[in-house]
């Protein structure tokens, strides 16, 4: 047990050496050249500390999970569960928000000039800008689109132009979009964690996926919505892998010799009533399943990366067979709608990789930037999870051989299962940083991968005091830096 602690503070602490060389020498080549473009390196931020409305409220949502978090999450009903999961997230990401106050934490994030509200109006015929999208991606294009705009498939900017058309026009209605929805990540990704690895991980999970940093960023962005729909899309492939039903195995196929069982053609006939619409909840999940990974392809480049969640969410399921179908039907949806509007998404992708050298990708260093981002990464996730990515990482070494025993993951392969999710979203963000076409971006890229490996912190021990240090480190943050994008 002691020995173990060790271990765990080793990797936080080896995490906080890496955080500290990346601002020391960071600030350093910032000094001398100038060619990492951001302030207080290795984060896009300024040094403002500052205290604002929502800072009492943040201060009560953080003693109040640490407090109170890891028993109710082991005693609430479970769909009671979710609900405090998303109340608590939305709650703790808008009192971080407004310790910058209401306009520049929230009603003013998405309308700077480099924002998707700064082009709504050249969206009045839908159809002729999705045509025309990809002639004003390069800089020296005429009309050329912001950076965020340029930066993202069409779907992104789309979500707030059709917002504006039904009323929610503006900075704020924006704004509490991307916070409500984003927060709902979390709730997307308990859902996964229990239907792949268990109730008990879930449950366990629950706190720190509430009290995460990443939270700092979350709100207001518009990857924090981003994340949440890629989340979804991970958690209805889970549910269709896994039968459509919620339960990993076990008692939940034990169902036929219930009270239904032994009465001939009525247990016979409710066998085949369930067994109908347990296809049909397969088949709906997978459909959209597919529809949201399409989704969240058109709505960033980069999270095509979590193709690799999704095998291992594959690798994880016992339904393969029937569900690629009808997650290949749904994926192929939007892209569809999309090309026959006239976008073409590979052509803008190869445009985009143009433009990003033509600003701040062109000057970046990579061989900076392709380690400190990791140190980006620890701010967003947290120390805690360093922690619960080790003791993840043994549990996935020692016991490999149980991953695949998918009638029992609520028992002793329900470890090595969630580790390999959370691995896989690991791996899909490092694929993300060695690719290089992340050196020009912030911290706020990391968050659609970053919900997965906040699950880690359900191998800890102690979660209080992990809980606390994740408090601590979010509310540092955002009352001592002025965060931006």
């Amino acid at each position: 047990m002691i020995r173990d602690l060790l271990r765990d503070l080793g990797a936080a602490l080896a995490a906080t050496l890496l955080v500290v060389t990346a601002v020391l020498v960071g600030t350093a080549i910032e000094r001398e050249d100038g060619t990492l473009h951001v302030n207080w390196p290795p984060l896009y931020a300024v040094a403002h500390p500052h205290v604002g409305a929502g800072t009492p409220a943040a201060l009560a949502v953080a003693v109040a999970v640490v407090a109170y978090g890891p028993a109710l999450a082991a005693r609430l009903p479970w769909r009671a569960l979710l609900a405090a999961a998303w109340a608590t997230a939305t709650a703790w990401t808008f009192s971080l928000a407004l310790v910058d106050g209401w306009q520049r934490g929230i009603a003013g994030r998405l309308t700077t000039q480099y924002e998707y509200l700064q082009v709504i109006d050249r969206f009045h015929d839908i159809p002729g800008t999705l045509r025309d999208f990809t002639h004003h991606i390069l800089i020296d294009s005429p009309g050329h689109w912001p950076a965020h705009v340029a930066g993202h498939p069409p779907a992104a900017s789309l979500t707030f132009v059709l917002l504006d058309r039904i009323g929610l026009g503006g900075g704020g209605w924006a704004g509490v979009w991307c916070i409500t929805v984003g927060a709902t990540a979390c709730v997307a990704v308990l859902v996964t964690v229990r239907v792949l690895a268990g109730e008990v991980l879930a449950r366990r999970a629950a706190p720190f996926l509430v009290l995460a940093p990443a939270a700092v960023w979350m709100g207001t962005s518009a990857d924090g919505y981003f994340a949440a729909v890629a989340a979804w899309a991970v958690a209805l492939l889970a549910l269709a892998v896994t039968g459509g039903t919620g339960r990993t195995g076990g008692a939940g196929q034990a169902g036929g010799t219930g009270r239904t069982g032994g009465r001939g053609r009525t247990g016979g006939a409710g066998r085949t009533g369930r067994a109908v619409r347990t296809g049909h909840r397969v088949w709906a999940a997978a459909f959209g399943s597919g529809l949201l990974f399409g989704l969240t392809c058109y709505l960033s480049y980069g999270l095509t990366l979590f193709a690799v969640i999704a095998a291992g969410v594959l690798v994880l399921g016992r339904e393969r067979v029937r569900v690629l179908p009808l997650l290949f039907a749904g994926l192929a949806v939007v892209p569809l709608v999309f090309t026959l509007a006239g976008f073409h998404w590979w052509e803008a992708y190869r445009l985009l990789v143009e433009r990003y050298y033509q600003g701040a990708g062109g000057l970046r260093p990579y061989g900076y930037w392709v380690w400190a981002n990791l140190a980006c990464t620890v701010l967003v996730v947290g120390l805690a999870t360093v922690a619960g990515l080790r003791r993840a990482g043994v549990a996935l070494v020692r016991q490999r051989g149980q991953v695949l025993r998918r009638r029992d993951a609520s028992g002793s392969a329900a470890e090595p299962r969630l580790a390999l999710l959370v691995y896989a979203a690991l791996l899909a963000l490092l694929v993300a940083d060695l690719s290089g076409m992340s050196k020009a971006e912030t911290e706020r890229i990391w968050l659609p991968f970053a919900m997965w490996l906040l699950a880690a912190g359900a191998f800890l021990p102690r979660p209080r005091a992990w809980l606390a240090a994740q408090a601590t480190l979010a509310l540092l943050l955002n009352h001592l830096l002025l965060t931006g994008w």
